[in-house]
């Protein structure tokens, strides 16, 4: 740290300290204590609130033209903005990993989105946020998406959160009673008795989309019109639940993803019609959990908006803002700059902190920042270590957050995200204002339009501090490209490196009929009640349905799995596992084998209950057999 002056120009010249000398020491100290780390008496409460699809110019306090978020423009008046700061990847499943493990999808193995049938999610062998954080004594909660696997121990259960409450994944990979605005409009779940319906491309039609309490499904299909209100109300309940101890939020909206739940439906002539009330919703929502937060210790908790990544540009007018960062080399050669997309709109996004007495208001950062950053940041202030024996791709921003410093990055990775290039794979990188492309193209924008697929040798550079619009990348013959390059092809070169010489990981992206969540598959769609009837809600659980352990035992009278469903497995918590009755559940690690009994289904009459075991097989991890076995052949 600079100090204003040197202590030489502090020294008396008989080398004792004089009247005058002693004031400016004292002024000296004054000074200095300005500059130094608030001292945090106990261990800070956090909470992260990740907003999927969420463009930069959806924030009023970015975009003049956006009216709709007053909560959190108050947010960036009460605390920092971060205006250069970036999702890791530009996609769901590897931007969530990546913020949950403050590394690239190339490190965590998390390249590209998990399916409904996914038997794997991120690898068992990354430590998530929640893992350090619970170990250094928080209380952890995830709600809302989750979409890093659902099937055995890659449910958020056992990647280190006390609690869920949420979707495994988006929201618009499942049918529901209530399907929203969408561009196709999809159909609502099928009833008993309705017409066969023809499939629609990019629709899931045949079963609902589940709602998760822990591993338990408490209901499906999920009411959308009052999805954001019980996220809100779970928040607040984990909150003010977790007093005495110091807690970890990670809420995970469904906002402002398709389809776009809004109830009632906003006016004619209501502004940006059904995209803006959906933004509204959200501001709402933000606001709330601000609130519950400064009322449970105002100053005791770090609180974190940002987003996944940009919108989805083939949604029209269900997408979001993109503000200045319009891509404009690749719009004018047709397709999409944003999400999915390496450009500034695909993974540029919203960033907020708000820390009353610890960041300062009405502040601005600059610094290049990545969710990356999020994962080493709040370890440190946790007074936490990072896991060893693996590199992390983010930082430890604290001194930006306290407005010590606002320098962040000096080089950061932008991964293929589903566009052109091969998933996960570093092919766009930023070095302080100039930005290098080695493959552009592949999204669709929305008039349908995709851009050619195109590799770059030499790459494509923008100076960001006069292009922000990305419109025309420099001449390779200029001084200034010619200048530039060699550095980043340097920093290219060490970053693919230290990736090659690093512990990674790989996600197993197989997939299983049997690992697709359903409560109930007696019921078309695999619902949890009677069409009509209502859900159980959550806190007020009575278990009448065997949700949690849906199971077949040899299609006897009773048993509600013929098809995939939800097992639980175990004598213990860790040994539970959303799975199927008829093949599948996770318990043990790769490579073990081993016997435990099953919960018994409460659905199943005790003279046709068998006992059950499921034994987990090394062959493919996450996976594993439910084996119906009978007492009588002394197996228990």
């Amino acid at each position: 740290m600079k100090l204003p002056m040197s202590w030489r120009a502090w020294e008396g010249t008989s080398g004792t300290v004089g009247t005058s000398s002693l004031r400016a020491v004292l002024v000296l100290v004054a000074l200095v204590g300005l500059w130094a780390p608030p001292v945090v008496s106990r261990q800070p409460n956090f909470i992260v609130i990740l907003a999927d699809d969420v463009g930069w110019g959806d924030l009023g306090a970015n975009w003049a033209e956006t009216t709709e978020t007053p909560h959190l423009d108050e947010l960036a008046a009460e605390g920092t903005r971060f205006v250069d700061f970036h999702s890791a990847a530009s996609t769901c499943s590897p931007s969530r990993a990546s913020l949950l493990t403050g590394r690239l999808g190339v490190r965590n193995g998390v390249t590209h989105n998990f399916a409904v049938t996914s038997v794997g999610g991120l690898p068992l062998n990354e430590t998530t946020l929640a893992e350090v954080l619970r170990a250094a004594g928080y209380s952890t909660g995830a709600i809302g998406k989750w979409h890093l696997g659902h099937h055995g121990h890659h449910h958020p259960s056992f990647r280190g959160f006390d609690y869920y409450f949420g979707i495994p994944y988006s929201h618009d990979m499942g049918c529901t009673d209530t399907p929203g605005y969408n561009l196709p409009p999809c159909p609502p779940c099928p009833r008993h008795g309705s017409p066969a319906r023809i499939p629609r491309k990019d629709c899931y039609t045949e079963v609902a989309l589940p709602l998760f309490e822990n591993v338990t499904i408490v209901q499906q299909p999920v009411n959308l019109s009052s999805l954001a209100a019980r996220y809100a109300e779970a928040a607040a309940r984990f909150i003010r639940r977790a007093s005495g101890r110091p807690f970890f939020l990670y809420l995970a909206l469904a906002h402002m993803h398709v389809p776009l739940g809004v109830s009632p439906p906003p006016p004619p002539n209501s502004g940006r019609g059904i995209y803006g009330a959906s933004l509204s919703e959200m501001d709402a929502l933000v606001g709330r959990i601000k609130r519950v937060a400064d009322s449970h210790g105002k100053g005791h908790t770090l609180l974190w908006f940002t987003g996944d990544n940009g919108p989805w540009a083939q949604k029209c007018e269900l997408a979001g803002r993109l503000g200045p960062f319009v891509g404009a080399w690749q719009r004018q050669r047709g397709g999409s700059s944003a999400k999915q997309t390496t450009w500034e709109g695909g993974h540029r996004v919203p960033a907020l902190a708000y820390w009353p007495g610890r960041i300062p208001a009405k502040r601005t950062s600059h610094a290049l920042l990545s969710t990356l950053d999020i994962f080493p940041t709040l370890v440190a202030l946790a007074g936490a270590a990072l896991p060893p024996n693996r590199r992390f791709d983010g930082l430890d921003v604290s001194p930006v957050l306290f407005g010590w410093s606002d320098v962040g990055h000096k080089v950061l990775l932008h991964p293929n995200s589903g566009a052109a290039g091969k998933d996960g794979e570093i092919e766009t990188l930023r070095l302080a204002q100039y930005k290098a492309f080695y493959t552009t193209g592949g999204a669709m924008a929305c008039d349908g339009s995709v851009g050619p697929a195109q590799h770059h040798q030499p790459p494509l550079v923008f100076n960001l501090a006069r292009d922000i619009q990305e419109q025309e990348p420099l001449d390779v013959a200029s001084r200034e490209y010619q200048a530039v390059l060699p550095a980043i092809s340097r920093a290219y070169a060490q970053a693919l490196q230290d990736i090659a010489t690093d512990n990674v990981s790989v996600a197993d992206y197989s997939k299983d009929p049997a690992a697709t969540p359903c409560c109930n598959a007696q019921h078309v769609a695999c619902r949890c009640h009677q069409p009509g009837t209502h859900a159980a809600v959550p806190e007020r659980h009575t278990g009448r349905r065997a949700t949690q352990l849906c199971l077949q035992a040899n299609n006897r009278s009773g048993c509600s799995c013929p098809r995939p469903g939800l097992c639980a497995g175990g004598e213990g918590p860790r040994l539970r596992s959303p799975c199927c009755g008829t093949g599948g559940g996770l318990v043990g690690d790769l490579g073990s084998t081993r016997r435990v009994p099953l919960v018994q289904s409460r659905t199943v009459t005790p003279a046709a209950r068998p006992l059950l075991y499921l034994v987990a097989h090394g062959r493919r991890q996450g996976f594993c057999r439910a084996l119906q076995l009978r007492k009588s052949q002394g197996l228990d």
